[in-house]
Order: C-alpha cells, then sequence, then structure tokens
C-alpha cells in the first residue's frame, strides 16, 4: 500500500471509529485530523467534505467489511436457518469489534444521515438490500433440500431478520446491556422451529 493509500485508510478508519462511539453529526472533522495527526491540508487532499469521508468510510469499509461478516457465512452448503442463527449469535454475542453501547454502525448512519443526505441513502440501501436478497436465496435454497417448509416465504424471513436485529441493536445500545440480545436469540431459535 503507497503511503498517500495508507493515509487515506487512516483516516477512514479513526474517522469509523469516531464516529461509531460519538456519531455523525457530533464528530467534527477537527476531532478527526487530530486523533488520525494528519494536517488538515492532507485531510481535504484525500476528501473534499466531511461527507465525502463519510461516503467513503461506507463504500470503502462498511461495504467489504459487510460482504465479509453478513454475507460469506451464507456460501457454506448447509441449513440456512442455523447459518443465519450462528451469524447472529457472533454479531450480538461474540464479535469484538460491535459494541452493545454503540450500536449497529450501519443502522446509526441511517437514522443520522439517510434524511439528509440521498449519497448515504444509496450506499446504506446497498447494505441492507444484498442482506435481504443473500438471506432470501439461502432461504429458497433450504426449501429446495428439505431443511424449509415449502410455505416459508423467504422475503418475509428476510425482513423480519433484518427488522429484528437493527431493532435488538438499538434496544441493547438504550439499555447499555446484552441481556436484550439474549431474549432475541431465544425468540429466533423459537421462531425458526416453526419453519421447519
Amino acid at each position: 500500500m503507497k503511503k498517500s493509500e495508507a493515509t487515506r485508510h487512516n483516516i477512514l478508519q479513526k474517522a469509523f471509529d469516531l464516529i461509531y462511539m460519538h456519531g455523525y453529526q457530533t464528530t467534527s472533522v477537527d476531532e478527526i485530523i487530530a486523533t488520525t495527526q494528519v494536517t488538515k491540508g492532507a485531510f481535504y487532499y484525500h476528501f473534499k467534505t466531511k461527507d465525502d469521508m463519510g461516503l467513503a468510510i461506507v463504500n470503502e469499509l462498511m461495504i467489504p467489511g459487510f460482504k465479509k461478516t453478513f454475507l460469506e457465512p451464507f456460501d457454506k452448503d448447509e441449513d440456512p436457518l442455523d447459518t443465519i442463527y450462528n451469524l447472529l449469535h457472533y454479531l450480538l454475542m461474540e464479535s469484538t469489534e460491535l459494541k452493545v453501547e454503540y450500536g449497529c454502525p450501519a443502522s446509526n448512519f441511517t437514522q443520522e444521515m439517510a434524511p439528509w443526505n440521498v449519497e448515504f441513502t444509496k450506499a446504506l440501501n446497498q447494505l441492507s438490500s444484498q442482506w435481504e436478497k443473500t438471506i432470501v436465496n439461502s432461504i429458497e435454497k433450504g426449501k429446495e433440500k428439505g431443511y424449509i417448509n415449502q410455505s416459508v416465504k423467504g422475503n418475509e424471513v428476510a425482513v423480519f431478520i433484518l427488522s429484528g436485529y437493527w431493532g435488538v441493536r438499538n434496544l441493547g445500545k438504550m439499555k447499555n446491556s446484552k441481556s436484550v440480545y439474549v431474549t432475541f436469540l431465544n425468540a429466533i431459535k423459537n421462531y425458526f422451529l416453526t419453519l421447519k
């Protein structure tokens, strides 16, 4: 990685960490510059505006990370309900990158930026659309292989999972407790029994 690429990546990573902890609107460019220890000129060499940097965070950090964490587990040829449950369990109970007190980075960005910036909305919608489509495809394959009842509608399962995940992330953030995650995972396990 070239020095200028490394500088850009460093700015994005440190800015992401600050924004995840404190929110997009309340994190200033000056705070990002202080944390990354780059000059203001170096920051503006890489990003024309704060929103330009925010979109780069979504496109260059969040989308690739999302694909690896949220989509790749479905590449394995197994019961999709097990895959979904194990993924949710990992995200909520095991991941060291996602903190209960800060919620879900994608959800946080969506709540803060979607009403104000159509480019953020498009980029963030790409995340949820990819996850939804992946779950639907997985459910359909699971039906073909006999893991899931033929009457189950993949799109309904996908929307239920997405809304449940982002909702419980927000509940966990409000309560600053993983106890709601345990309740949610138990409910998911029981729900999945009805899909067999």
